[in-house]
């Protein structure tokens, strides 16, 4: 068997997202797996140069996980002829920089969302990494979760009939970090520093609803600063200039109207920190990230409203759990093995930068939605 290994630059592994699910949970677990095995034998094996501005931190996540390819140094880092891919994981406002960077050396690129800041920049790299014959991927991991692959699952198999509506509720309550420490990091809530809800779960929901039920023909938005002030890192009260929550409305191909809620201001009463619910004619299915239950039209109970009677039917029992009938990775890794695949040999990888584009489209339009107060349509990007 023939090993081949593929050098990737790891650009932000110092972060949360970058270290836990890029580096541990995905390339770090493709090497504990003996690699990615390819038709003709070939073994890709993923070998991480991590880069960063911290020494020490580089440093000590290198010498945890028995690694010694590290550097502050991106430039050097593109300028090595056995790095093939740079994949970036830091804040969205340091990322096209770099990017371009990364195209201008002739390395393939994968990175998180949001590809840009801004449409028109994201549009920019699409049409820059086509010019350079290179191949791109952005991050679109809720595709890869278990609970919407036994959602795609039933859709595929027409269980639903026609697809009416898409309710979904996204979030969790972000402690402010005065009296408990936050979950997330402060420039999340600065809009100066790139961050916001909609900046942040806008790009997962247009691939989510684009991929499963249809293209996003219009939306209409509305975002609120629930909490104005939090505490930093260093214990510093700072103003919250960006959008904690965002209520959304998008039309859909086919006249299904999907309604999405986010929010970092709202405590849990559901079974996972997202869930859709999908209605159809035929069927109804309620999907997290790992679980799926569903409800066909010819064993739907018949609930009749009496507001002067306690509720004696138990509505979640009537629901029939989905079987995994699969074995389910995890959705970072599965789309890192699919990414490998596609710069190794070719094999078809849809969520280019082009992608990754209409989702910065769908979360610009969103945040001029909640400003004019209109509802806009989505037209369609292309180079």
């Amino acid at each position: 068997m023939t090993r081949r290994s593929i050098g990737i630059i790891v650009n932000g592994v110092t972060g949360r997202m970058g270290y836990r699910q890029h580096l541990v949970r995905s390339l770090l677990a493709i090497r504990e797996q003996g690699g990615v095995p390819l038709a003709d034998g070939t073994t890709l094996w993923p070998h991480p140069v991590l880069v960063g501005r911290s020494a020490s931190k580089l440093r000590e996540i290198a010498e945890r996980h028995g690694l010694d390819d590290w550097t502050t140094d991106l430039s050097e880092a593109l300028a090595r002829d056995d790095v093939e891919i740079y994949f970036d994981a830091q804040v969205t406002q340091q990322r096209e920089k770099a990017i371009r960077a990364a195209l201008e050396a002739g390395k393939h690129v994968y990175t998180e969302k949001p590809l840009a800041e801004e449409t028109g920049g994201a549009l920019d790299l699409a049409r820059a990494a086509r010019a350079a014959g290179v191949r791109t991927g952005v991050v679109q991991d809720k595709l890869f979760l278990p609970g919407l692959r036994k959602l795609k699952r039933l859709i595929d198999g027409g269980f639903f009939g026609r697809i009416l509506s898409v309710r979904g509720e996204f979030g969790y309550w972000v402690f402010e970090g005065d009296w408990q420490p936050a979950q997330r990091p402060s420039w999340n809530y600065r809009s100066e520093d790139g961050g916001g809800i909609v900046v942040d779960m806008f790009p997962h929901w247009q691939y989510v609803l684009e991929e499963l039920f249809g293209r996003v023909r219009s939306v209409s938005c509305v975002t609120a600063t629930h909490v104005p002030e939090r505490v930093d890192e260093a214990g510093r009260t700072y103003r919250a200039t960006a959008d904690d929550a965002a209520y959304g409305i998008f039309e859909l191909d086919g006249g299904v109207i999907a309604q999405l809620n986010s929010s970092w201001c709202v405590r849990v009463n559901r079974d996972e920190l997202v869930e859709f619910q999908v209605d159809g004619t035929e069927g109804s299915a309620v999907a997290g990230l790992r679980n799926c239950r569903a409800q066909h039209r010819a064993v739907t109970p018949k609930p009749v409203w009496n507001p002067d009677l306690p509720v004696t039917e138990d509505f979640r029992a009537q629901w029939t759990e989905v079987p995994d009938n699969d074995d389910f990775d995890n959705g970072f890794k599965v789309q890192w093995e699919a990414f490998l695949r596609h710069v190794a040999v070719g094999e078809p990888f849809r969520w280019d930068f082009l992608a990754g584009a209409r989702g910065v489209q769908l979360a610009e339009l969103g945040l001029r939605s909640a400003r004019e107060g209109v509802r806009l349509d989505v037209p369609e990007l292309g180079l």
